[in-house]
């Protein structure tokens, strides 16, 4: 749009709308027609990426709702889909979808629209981010105030299982008799099974209508993706450490000195170019996704250089490295120039992603990778505007590809179109990506194993397919993004072994206790509370000494995910990943039995890395896998030296004078026992635990804390007679717990 205004009152123009729906949208509103005769409903509208779930849902709304003079609350999580939905009623404003009213009013709410302090009750239509309104419900009450019906629409709602979506939605069934809620989404179930659960409890009418994308193209409403790929020969992956990869992982965040890299790759931005310039009319209206600012510079520069018109859009207002400011006027101005292919090629930087329609793209060229299925959605979904929509029969989706060597599990856009037709990723390419995340995590652990100043013999003598995780749990969820009320999506993956199943299972399950425990309703965890919780976790259910350990970064992830969802996180079973040709140790029986000569069984080892890829990946450089072979190799021939116990000579105290925190440190074994003996003594008939204070009850072991009857500083010793089982409200008041 070219000027935008956060509140307005609408003129309904005479005559139809010039924007016909297409025959799938139509039937969508017949199926809303029919459940609209409920005097309330919670459905989903599901259209995939192109396939006009706003104007559908607009068109719709308009007719239904502000023509007969209900209100409508839109809620989404991000700027550019509140005005996505303002243009979509603007723009939609006729006579034929408003046959009584001839005006209606709408306001935008966010951080950078309308204040909710301005909310007026005759405002027709709130289109709201999701994080301002969640502050000013009962601006929203005031509002509602006396109506029997409401129009409830949340954008993106596959995001609705969110705690702060879920606090909303109640409210508002708390104070308007009948509420007709619908969910907009793409992708509804491709979450966690309790996500799954929750989402069907929220929108309990299920799906009111569904279309996949096969159908859209058949109907020629969306474009026949043709994809091509460009190696660009650059090899990227030997240059990242181990906080780069993970940056990249967890964030799809590519690291400064790596992004500018390639930013400035004189031979790969000539490829982008020539590839273009080359196939110019082929390619047509051309978007080029690009790595940051200053990528998008050069190669704006580039293009013009070869006599293609060229603009570029980027989020924010000042562009790094550059020092130059792009200011939301001149976006739109390059974006107006773009559709009435003024320009040819438009280059852009984390903006075009959703919720921008610019039918008369016929190619998008992936100059940045992503780790993100979802993004990698949105960047094909701008081409596939097909013949019906104004835009063309087929869409190129043209990929370059830098030698990473296997190190990061980028999506292949190509991978993630099923033969169903659903943007979603294929089992094989899931389990490749599952592999290198796994790589990932294992990384830290080789290194050490072949630093020769780092003792690791403890780690080597555990059977090596218990090295080898059994699973993961997959993380999702809105994180605070970079203006106050907008998220953005957070994926992490936390690796499960054999040594720590049980204690995230034990953790996970007491999570709801321990949230009521220390009184959180926050959907974001506040630091120092963060913080509390993380200790509560570890001090509780897990020990230092765990082999292979766990990772304190995942307790806090574990602990975010669940403060937004309530809800235990996705489980994926390495089930199709065969661990047994994995283990080091097999292959390392199967090298001893050949008994082969030395340079016989270096050629046989160097084959063997060579034609197995899931070794390649799985240990990611040929220097850490040959030095686990090695140990193995050890073991077989009786030549590796298994760790001894460790003798620990206290100098001055007694192992009673030390807390349960020291003690664990140099006496495990003697401090798990007390603990043991301590729960055990406070445990009711049923399993449970009580607190020797209050007598609260729980079954879960980190709602408590084990206190010293006569505190430490007062001469009182660790020891059963002098110790108690309290909850974490009395150990507080009582102040002087050992911890």
């Amino acid at each position: 749009m070219n000027t935008f205004d956060s509140a307005a009152t609408i003129q309904v123009r005479k005559g139809k709308n010039p924007r016909s729906l297409y025959e799938h949208q139509a039937e969508a509103m017949l199926k809303m027609n029919k459940i609209n005769q409920n005097n309330e409903f919670s459905s989903l509208l599901v259209l995939p990426t192109g396939g006009g779930k706003t104007l559908t849902a607009v068109s719709w709304l308009m007719k239904n709702a502000t023509d007969k003079g209900k209100k409508v609350l839109w809620i989404a999580h991000r700027h550019l889909l509140l005005e996505q939905a303002a243009d979509a009623f603007i723009k939609n404003a006729c006579s034929d979808n408003m046959i009584n009213c001839s005006t209606f009013k709408y306001r935008v709410i966010s951080g950078k629209h309308d204040k909710p302090i301005h909310i007026r009750k005759e405002d027709d239509i709130l289109i709201v981010s999701k994080d301002s309104i969640i502050r000013n419900l009962k601006k929203i009450k005031s509002w509602i105030e006396n109506e029997d019906e409401l129009y409830l629409i949340i954008d993106e709602a596959h995001h609705a299982t969110a705690k702060s979506y879920r606090k909303i939605i109640e409210f508002i069934r708390e104070n308007i008799s009948n509420v007709k809620l619908l969910g907009l989404t793409a992708t509804p179930f491709r979450t966690a099974s309790e996500e799954e659960g929750l989402l069907k409890k929220i929108f309990t009418d299920d799906i009111v209508y569904k279309i996949d994308l096969t159908d859209l193209i058949k109907k020629e409403i969306l474009s026949r993706p043709i994809f091509e790929e460009c190696d660009t020969n650059i090899e990227m992956g030997d240059h990242l450490g181990l906080n780069d990869l993970k940056s990249i992982e967890y964030l799809d965040n590519l690291p400064e000195d790596v992004a500018k890299q390639i930013a400035e790759n004189k031979t790969r931005n000539k490829l982008i170019v020539s590839q273009y310039v080359n196939n110019k009319e082929k390619y047509g209206q051309t978007l080029v996704f690009a790595i940051n600012r200053l990528h998008a510079i050069v190669l704006k520069g580039l293009f013009e250089k070869e006599g293609v018109k060229a603009g570029f859009i980027v989020t924010g207002t000042s562009a790094e490295f550059i020092g130059i400011d792009v200011s939301n006027e001149e976006n739109s101005r390059n974006i107006e120039a773009y559709r009435k292919k003024e320009i040819n090629v438009l280059i852009n930087v984390n903006i075009l992603t959703e919720g921008v329609d610019l039918p008369e793209t016929k190619t998008v060229f992936l100059a940045r990778p992503t780790v993100s299925s979802i993004l990698m959605t949105q960047m094909i979904g701008r081409a596939l505007r097909g013949i019906k929509a104004g835009g063309t029969a087929e869409a190129y989706i043209v990929s370059f590809i830098d030698d990473w060597n296997d190190k990061i599990a980028w999506v292949n856009p190509e991978s993630l179109i099923e033969d169903e037709g659903e943007f979603q990723e294929k089992e094989s390419q899931n389990m490749q990506n599952h592999m290198t995340r796994i790589s990932i995590a294992k990384i830290e652990e080789f290194a050490k194993i072949i630093d020769t100043t780092v003792d690791t013999r403890e780690l080597e003598a555990v059977d090596f397919i218990k090295r080898v995780p059994l699973g993961m749990y997959t993380l999702s969820f809105l994180d605070k993004g970079f203006q106050d009320d907008e998220t953005m999506e957070r994926n992490h993956q936390v690796l499960v072994y054999d040594s720590t199943k049980n204690n995230y299972v034990e953790m996970i399950e007491a999570l709801p206790a321990l949230f009521d425990e220390f009184q959180i309703q926050d959907e974001f965890l506040d630091e120092k509370v963060l913080n509390k919780l993380c200790e509560a976790c570890r001090e509780t259910y897990f020990i230092e000494k765990m082999l292979p350990s766990y990772d304190k970064r995942d307790i806090r992830n574990i602990l975010k995910y669940f403060a937004q969802k309530e809800c235990t996180p996705n489980f994926i079973k390495f089930e199709d990943l065969d661990r047994k040709k994995l283990d080091i140790s097999v292959i390392a029986q199967t090298v001893h039995s050949l008994d082969l000569k030395r340079s016989e069984e270096k050629t046989y080892i160097d084959q063997l890395w060579d034609e197995r890829e899931d070794l390649k990946i799985y240990y990611n450089k040929k220097l850490f896998f040959f030095r686990q072979l090695t140990i193995e190799m050890e073991k077989l021939d009786g030549l590796y030296e298994e760790p001894g116990d460790v003798i620990i000579i206290p100098e001055e105290k007694k192992i009673e004078e030390l807390s349960l925190q020291e003690m664990r440190k140099s006496y495990l074994n003697e401090a798990k026992s007390i603990s043991d003996t301590v729960y055990k003594r406070y445990a009711d008939e049923n399993g449970g635990y009580y607190c020797a204070s209050c007598g609260k009850k729980s079954k879960y072991k980190g709602v408590f804390q084990i206190d010293h009857i006569l505190p430490m500083s007062k001469g009182g010793l660790t020891k059963l007679d002098n110790l108690q089982l309290l909850c974490r409200t009395c150990n507080m008041k009582k102040s002087d717990h050992i911890l």
